[in-house]
Formats: C-alpha cells, sequence, structure tokens
C-alpha cells in the first residue's frame, strides 16, 4: 500500500474539503486556551534535520514562532504544499535545524504585533513565506498575508497566492501575453498551471499545456485548455509547431526547467517569450544554447515570485484581486486530496509521484 494510502481524497469538482480530516491522535499534552495548541510554548510541526528523500520529515514538537512588531500570527489550518517545498526538502538551504519547510498556509489571526495596521485577531488569513508553513502556527509580516474574503474557504485561500501569483505575472507582467497569442503551459495539472490556463484563457489566448497523461489533459479541457500535449508519448516542440502550423508559440510558461528549457526555446515564434519559473523537472541542463534567440528577436527571462513581494507593493494587490475574483467563481481551485500534517512525508511522497491533479494539503 503506497503511503498515503489514507489521505482524504477530493473529487474533481469539490474545491473545498467536504468532511474534515482526523487529525493524528497521540497528543497527550493539555491545550493552551489561547491558541488551541499544546501548551508550553510548543507546537506541532513537520521538520527534518538533513535534506533528502521525503522521509526525512518528522513530526516533533518545535518552539512557538516569535511575533514580531509587524507580524501577524496564525493558527495554520491549511497548508498547500509548493513545488517549491518538496525541492527545497530535497536540496535546499537550511535556515535553521531542525528546518521547518513551507511557503505557503491560511488560518485565523490569534495575535498581532504592535506595528500592524491591517489585520485584528480573528481575522481570516493566508501568507506567504520563505519557510515554516508546515506547523501548527506561523507568524509572517503582515505584508506578506492578505484576509481572505468572504466566499472563500481556508482550504481554497491557502492554495492561492504562490500559484495565481506566479501564474499571472509569468503570463502578464514578463510574457506579455495578449489576446490573440499562443501560449504552451508546462506541468499543466500542477497549481501554476492550473491558474495559468484559466488566466490565459481569459485573457482571449490560445491555450497548450504539457501533462503526464491524456486522462489530466481532458479534465484541464474544463478549465479552458484548447490543445493539450502528453509529454510521455509526444514530444512537445513537435507538436506545438504541429499545432501551430510551424511557427511556433508566442509565451513559453515553464516551470520543469533543465532539459525541458531548451525545448521550449526551441518551441517559440519568431519574437516569442519565454519565462522560466522553476525546476520541477529536477533533471538540470548542463548548458542550454541560446543562439537561435537573438535572430528570432525572442527573449527567455527568469521569475520568482518572492523577489516580486520583496521589492514590490505590486504583487500584493495582484493577488487580493484574485482571491476576491476566485471567491466570486470567476477561477477556480481544485484540490486533489488532503492529509494531516503528522502525514507530511507520505503527502511529499505523493506529490512526488505525479498522480496529483490540482493542489495538495496538509491539515494541522
Amino acid at each position: 500500500m503506497p503511503p498515503w494510502a489514507g489521505a482524504h481524497h477530493l473529487d474533481y469538482g469539490v474545491y473545498f474539503l467536504d468532511s474534515p480530516v482526523t487529525k493524528v491522535t497521540g497528543v497527550s499534552s493539555p491545550y493552551h486556551e489561547r491558541t488551541g495548541q499544546i501548551q508550553g510554548d510548543y507546537v506541532k510541526a513537520a521538520v527534518y534535520f538533513e535534506t533528502g528523500v521525503p522521509d526525512v520529515l518528522r513530526y516533533e514538537e518545535v518552539p512557538d514562532p516569535k511575533v514580531g512588531a509587524t507580524d501577524v500570527l496564525i493558527r495554520v489550518e491549511a497548508v498547500s504544499i509548493e513545488g517549491g517545498d518538496t525541492l527545497n526538502r530535497l536540496r535546499g538551504e537550511m535556515a535553521h535545524v531542525p528546518h521547518i519547510v513551507g511557503y505557503q498556509c491560511a488560518g485565523t489571526v490569534i495575535e498581532i504585533g504592535g506595528s500592524v495596521t491591517g489585520f485584528s485577531v480573528g481575522d481570516r488569513a493566508v501568507t506567504v513565506g520563505v519557510d515554516g508553513s508546515h506547523a501548527e502556527l506561523r507568524a509572517v509580516a503582515e505584508d506578506f498575508a492578505w484576509k481572505i474574503p468572504e466566499g472563500l474557504s481556508i482550504e481554497e485561500a491557502a492554495c492561492v497566492p504562490v500559484p495565481f501569483g506566479t501564474a499571472d505575472d509569468c503570463l502578464f507582467e514578463f510574457g506579455h501575453l495578449t489576446s490573440g497569442e499562443t501560449v504552451l503551459i508546462h506541468a499543466g495539472a500542477g497549481g501554476v498551471g492550473i491558474a495559468a490556463i484559466q488566466m490565459a484563457k481569459r485573457a482571449g489566448a490560445r491555450v497548450f499545456a504539457t501533462a503526464s497523461s491524456d486522462e489530466k489533459l481532458d479534465r484541464l479541457k474544463e478549465l479552458g485548455l484548447d490543445e493539450g500535449i502528453n509529454y510521455v508519448t509526444h514530444d512537445f516542440v513537435t507538436e506545438a509547431r504541429r499545432l501551430t502550423d510551424g511557427r511556433g508559440v508566442d509565451v513559453v510558461v515553464d516551470s520543469v526547467g533543465g532539459v525541458t528549457l531548451q525545448g521550449s526555446i526551441s518551441a517559440l515564434a519568431y519574437r516569442g517569450r519565454c519565462v522560466s519559473v522553476g525546476d520541477a523537472g529536477r533533471v538540470a541542463a548542463e548548458m542550454v544554447d541560446i543562439s537561435t534567440m537573438r535572430g528570432n528577436n525572442q527573449v527567455l527571462a527568469g521569475y520568482f515570485l518572492g523577489a516580486e513581494l520583496f521589492l514590490s507593493p505590486r504583487p500584493h494587490a495582484m493577488i487580493e484581486r484574485h482571491l476576491q475574483m476566485i471567491a466570486l467563481g470567476e477561477y477556480r481551485v481544485v484540490i486533489d486530496r488532503a492529509f494531516p500534517l503528522a502525514q507530511a512525508a507520505a503527502a511529499h511522497a505523493y506529490i512526488e509521484s505525479r498522480q496529483a491533479f490540482g493542489r495538495v494539503l496538509l491539515i494541522p
């Protein structure tokens, strides 16, 4: 039996948890009246002492996070596992030992710093940070938190800032996609992919995407996909050129990297733009040949949402807009399944099995 067999599965078309995930028993400590967490200034978290395969994750007690003057402290109720979380666990830098990985989570504000003006205790919030999401409590600066609008569940909100913010910037701020153009989105069944397909379709583009199975591609058509490419059975460069009568695509959103990035460049049309946003493929390219790009007036851009959030107020408002749009039903969040936080190793293994369609959650 695979390690994720006990996870709570969410059928496609259900965009919130229809029943609570049972917390793993065995935590016998009494609880804080304030936080609902265990006493003694310790909470549970999924941590690791060294990087590596999913089994390096351990479910242990860690000290409560410290709340600074500009911070909000949330009781975490849903963690969206991002692709960067699995890569950081595999080979990323460890700011602390034990290390709590994780970019993105949502819950309820239980404490605010003295300089915080945008949040109050009791607000529902979704947060982004360089680490620390895989825990029962999380403290972040209020500039990296958003209020969850009415009509949006905490589970859905936990899946929004990183994938939707990344997709928007890759397509429009850096990819300059316009109506009538053609876009190729790699890893279409992932969080960024599902967000980008919906946004590109809404913008009037012709939307291509890659995925590992025909089943996933069929499901993506419900979200706006025009043409699917099974990268297991077909060469995506050949297919992209065939589907455009040899012209190539105007924009590529490449979250796979490595050897795939070379193919993405080869798939570009004249004046095409390729935005490199990740290394999910985990197979490094020794060298990327850009010699054909100058003659075709093409652009290769790198993108990292974290840098934009640190250096500019622009993406914060953009992500807030997406939260509102999802609450109104204009975009959809797709959640594959949820695991208890205690089973973080199984959740990471499930993601790396490439079976997920949409987001995988952890529930403290």
